[in-house]
C-alpha cells in the first residue's frame, strides 16, 4: 500500500533558474517547533540550497518560520537543517558537484505518511540565452493551442 503524499512547498525559482539532471528524496532533521511552523504554511524554498560538509548533507537558506505559540526555545529560522540520506548517495553526489559542477537544489517539500521529506534535484544552472529558448518555447507551445482551439470552435459553430 503507498503512503500518501501532500505537497507543503515547491521551489518553481528552481526550475526557472536550472535543468533538473536528476531528482531524488531525502529526509530532514526537524525539531517540534518547525514541524508546527510547517503544517501552518510557514515555509519558503525560493532560496534554499544544499552542500556537503564533514560527510554530512545539509540544506541551508530554507526558511521556516518561528511558531506563533512556541516559546523562547523556537529554533533559528535560517539555520541549517541535516538531510538524511545513505553515505553512498552522499558520496555520489559529493562526486557530481565536484567533478560536473553540478548544485543541489530543494525543489519540494512534502509529507509523506508522518514525516517530512525533501525533494532534491541535481541540477545544471540555465544561461540566460536558455531562459530566453524555454519561454519562446512555452510562448509558441500556447500560440498553436490557442490556434487549435480557435480552429476546433470554428468547426462546430457552423
Amino acid at each position: 500500500m503507498a503512503e500518501k503524499t501532500k505537497n507543503i512547498a515547491s521551489n518553481k525559482k528552481a526550475f526557472h533558474d536550472y535543468f533538473v539532471e536528476e531528482s531524488l528524496e531525502a529526509g530532514i532533521v526537524l525539531t517540534g517547533t518547525e514541524i508546527k511552523s510547517i503544517r501552518a504554511g510557514g515555509v519558503n524554498l525560493k532560496d534554499a540550497w544544499c552542500s556537503i560538509d564533514d560527510g554530512e548533507m545539509f540544506v541551508k537558506q530554507m526558511h521556516i518560520s518561528p511558531y506563533e505559540y512556541g516559546n523562547r526555545f523556537n529554533p533559528e529560522a535560517m539555520r541549517p537543517r541535516k538531510l538524511l540520506l545513505h553515505k553512498r548517495e552522499i558520496l555520489r553526489l559529493f562526486g557530481l558537484i565536484k567533478q560536473q559542477g553540478l548544485t543541489l537544489i530543494p525543489l519540494s517539500l512534502y509529507f509523506k505518511g508522518s514525516r517530512v521529506k525533501v525533494q532534491l534535484g541535481v541540477c545544471k544552472g540555465k544561461k540566460l540565452y536558455d531562459k530566453r529558448a524555454v519561454a519562446a518555447g512555452k510562448d509558441a507551445d500556447r500560440n498553436i493551442q490557442r490556434a487549435l482551439k480557435e480552429q476546433h470552435r470554428g468547426v462546430f459553430s457552423d
